[in-house]
């Protein structure tokens, strides 16, 4: 399967130091059964399986290095909610996009970019989009399942514009190109870290938005972290229910849902919340406990400076890759050429251990539970 360049490129934009590893000193106080220089200390560890032969963590590899024309080309972007800025899902949209307009010889002229606002109308929506193909921009990309109604309207109408669309899919309609991850594989290895580094064995999961797409982390977060320590404890809340979209954009409520998860004792939190997830890593630097990113590689996001000491690593979601892939296959007419699905097994997903905290003992775990997902002995699931 062909797999663009920007594959290269990333790990140098936004998912730099995916391998750093530092060994930490032995904790004493460690309970029976973990490994010796992994940092958690408050869960009875099952056995992990053994690391691969041959790491499997890497960033996502070209499969053909061929220099690509897309200068005739007219990009149009449709953010989600809250557009660059988020220090996450759209961040890693405007990367890829960014990327795949240098590396392609796109005008800036040539390029558009326009975003959502919480709980618009779909109208809204439909416009935004004829707005960027009535005004030539082909390929479109539409950040986030948000736009899903809205194109199974304005895909027939300019069947000729190529559209991509993140995390969802439009059933018959040709013209739109689905990109979509298995997000609950790189929650999975976020639950395994947070029980190697909790030490009361209790931790914390904070969703968005109380929707399907949220519930892909959860699910895969809990089967981790109960992987990794069977007896640990997970608490999950949700921002906002379903109705109610501003959950991807509020920190101060990602801030309050944090500190009640923390008041009931975890001492790790895993925020899939876009933008509120800036929110939950100022409260958790407050009570000083720890936290995991989510889509990208947040210790290394410049939003995050002030609280990046907390995060001991991310889940990756490469939608910078999916985006600058779609963009890269667009010029080459090549549609076709794009994986079904963006998973561990593409490097569509993953882990960052960026920061140092994380040992090379459990670097080792982390990898092995990997492999297993990759050959399938492991099947994550993807509703909680």
């Amino acid at each position: 399967m062909r797999r663009g360049v920007f594959g290269t490129a990333v790990a140098v934009i936004t998912l730099t130091s995916l391998v750093a590893v530092s060994a930490c000193a032995k904790d004493p106080g460690r309970a029976a059964g973990g490994p010796a220089d992994a940092t958690g200390t408050g869960c009875e560890f099952a056995t992990p399986p053994s690391p691969p032969a041959a790491s499997t963590t890497s960033a996502a590899k070209s499969g053909d290095g061929d220099k690509v024309d897309g200068s005739a080309l007219r990009v149009g972007l449709a953010f989600d909610i809250g557009g660059r800025g988020d220090a996450s899902f759209n961040d890693l949209a405007a990367a890829g996009f960014d990327q795949a307009i240098k590396d392609l010889g796109v005008k800036k002229e040539n390029t558009r970019e326009l975003s959502a606002s919480p709980n618009e109308d779909e109208s809204v929506k439909r416009s935004r989009l004829r707005q960027l193909a009535r005004d030539g921009f082909n390929p479109i990309v539409g950040v986030g399942f948000a736009y899903t109604e809205a194109l199974k309207v304005v895909a027939p109408e300019f069947p000729d514009v190529r559209f991509g669309l993140v995390d969802s899919v439009v059933e018959g309609a040709p013209n739109v190109t689905p990109l979509v991850f298995a997000e609950q594989e790189g929650a999975f290895l976020a639950g395994v870290v947070a029980a190697y580094q909790s030490k009361k064995c209790h931790v914390g999961f904070v969703g968005g938005v109380d929707i399907p797409l949220i519930h892909k982390f959860e699910a895969g977060y809990t089967q981790g972290a109960k992987a990794a320590a069977p007896k640990i404890e997970v608490e999950r809340k949700y921002i906002t229910p379903a109705t109610d979209f501003t959950g991807f954009q509020d920190p101060a409520k990602g801030s309050e849902t944090a500190k009640g998860l923390i008041e009931k004792g975890a001492d790790v939190l895993y925020p899939a919340a876009g933008a509120s997830g800036i929110g939950v890593f100022s409260a958790v630097k407050q009570a000083g406990v720890l936290a995991i990113g989510c889509d990208a590689d947040q210790y290394n996001q410049p939003t995050l400076a002030d609280t990046r000491d907390v995060i001991v690593a991310s889940s990756l979601k490469r939608v910078d890759v999916a985006v600058y892939d779609f963009i890269r296959a667009a010029a080459r007419n090549d549609l076709a050429s794009l994986p079904k699905v963006f998973d561990l097994k593409v490097n569509g997903v993953g882990y960052a251990t960026s920061g140092g905290k994380i040992d090379a003992k459990l670097q080792g775990i982390l990898e092995g539970f990997k492999a297993q997902i990759i050959e399938g002995k492991i099947k994550v699931a993807d509703k909680r």
